[in-house]
């Protein structure tokens, strides 16, 4: 039974005791960058996405930013996203010299709104970085369709997707670049870290010069520097974690659909409509349910609610307020209004817990503390 005095943070990882053996020997090893465990995982993960070149990474950040120079991005170039993600998602894009434009999101996917890239499309645009928010793909069709019509390169910020589909294709399997994390609260983590599944031999072996200071080697003291790279590389152990975690990957996957599923049945049929809080959209077929949010009611002030959450032991997040409404994307001219269902969504979101290692009862639990705050 579920602990009621016990706190429930909305996130957690599951690391199992042969995860921690694997860490202490690479520690013991002597080996700790990047190393055979390195290896190991990125060839693990090319086959997880169907033989594609797959390189590991410290972050799931850097990932994108190499993707958009491998793909010859850079200044006077424009770049689409969504303003409904991480800040990473934007950042990424002015590293390179490029300049973000945004797009509004879709009310009910989160995702960006595909119906209105069309319109954002100038003679300067050369990419357009969709995000699969809380691992709900968006319509890869459509999105395709566009990036083929307008000779577009495509970054998938796959962050929270691994595990995902479309029609019954992984995430990853298929496309241009796709971007995974591996933070600590992802599906599974290395830590920190994230890797990169590319086109062919050339990009990856691009992608590895921009990995470590655009460094080439040519045997024993051949050494050449010829594009600026960066540190980015993963380290031995963050890739001994992920090599323990890709042998539960389909097991959380499972887990987490199964809370999704008890989260849709607790809150009920009529939940939407005597709250007027929004619940996420529920897709069992292609969702690897990385998270499971609640869009509060205007009339709600979110701080009040996590307070009240927090006061029954029940930690919430929040993803995330609108990219444009920082202030370093204020000082580069975006204002209130320019995106208004991402600066409501942005305002009133919140994540309720959904991580392996939950109960059944803990989803009950969670429910009824939603339930007694907004009913």
């Amino acid at each position: 039974m579920s602990d009621a005095s016990h706190f429930l943070p909305f996130t957690k990882p599951t690391v199992d005791e042969e995860t921690i053996v694997s860490v202490v020997e690479v520690l013991r090893s002597g080996w700790l960058a990047s190393g055979p465990k390195v290896q190991a995982l990125e060839a693990q993960l090319s086959e997880y996405f169907g033989g594609r070149p797959v390189r590991t990474f410290n972050s799931g950040t850097c990932t994108m930013e190499i993707a958009l120079r491998v793909a010859g991005i850079g200044a006077g170039d424009e770049v689409i996203t969504t303003p409904n993600s991480w800040v990473a998602t934007a950042n990424v894009i002015i590293e390179t010299g490029a300049t973000p434009v945004f797009v509004d999101i879709d009310a009910k996917t989160h995702n960006i709104d595909l119906d209105k890239v069309e319109a954002a499309i100038t003679p300067r645009t050369k990419a357009i970085i969709p995000v699969h928010m809380c691992g709900l793909p968006c319509d890869m069709d459509k999105l395709y369709a566009i990036a083929d019509k307008h000779n577009l390169r495509v970054v998938e910020d796959a962050a929270q997707a691994i595990g995902s589909t479309w029609k019954g294709k992984r995430i990853g399997a298929f496309g241009d670049f796709v971007s995974f994390s591996f933070q600590v609260n992802k599906n599974i983590m290395t830590g920190e870290g994230g890797c990169l599944v590319l086109n062919n031999p050339e990009e990856a072996r691009l992608a590895e010069k921009y990995r470590l200071q655009g460094v080439t080697r040519s045997g024993l003291d051949g050494i050449d520097v010829d594009v600026l790279g960066g540190k980015y590389n993963m380290t031995d152990i963050a890739a001994a974690i992920g090599l323990g975690q890709m042998k539960h990957l389909a097991e959380f996957n499972t887990k987490r659909a199964e809370l999704a599923r008890h989260y849709f049945s607790s809150f009920g049929t009529d939940f939407e409509q005597k709250t007027g809080a929004e619940l996420p959209v529920a897709d069992f077929e292609n969702s690897n349910w990385h998270m499971f949010h609640l869009v509060l009611p205007e009339s709600v002030n979110r701080a009040t609610f996590m307070q009240q959450m927090l006061d029954q032991q029940i930690g919430l997040g929040y993803h995330y307020r609108a990219i444009h409404l920082f202030s370093m994307y204020r000082a580069r001219g975006f204002t209130d209004g320019m995106f208004p269902i991402a600066e409501r969504v942005g305002k009133q979101i919140v994540t309720l817990p959904l991580f392996p290692a939950m109960s059944i009862e803990d989803v009950e639990r969670v429910v009824s503390a939603v339930k007694s705050c907004l009913l």
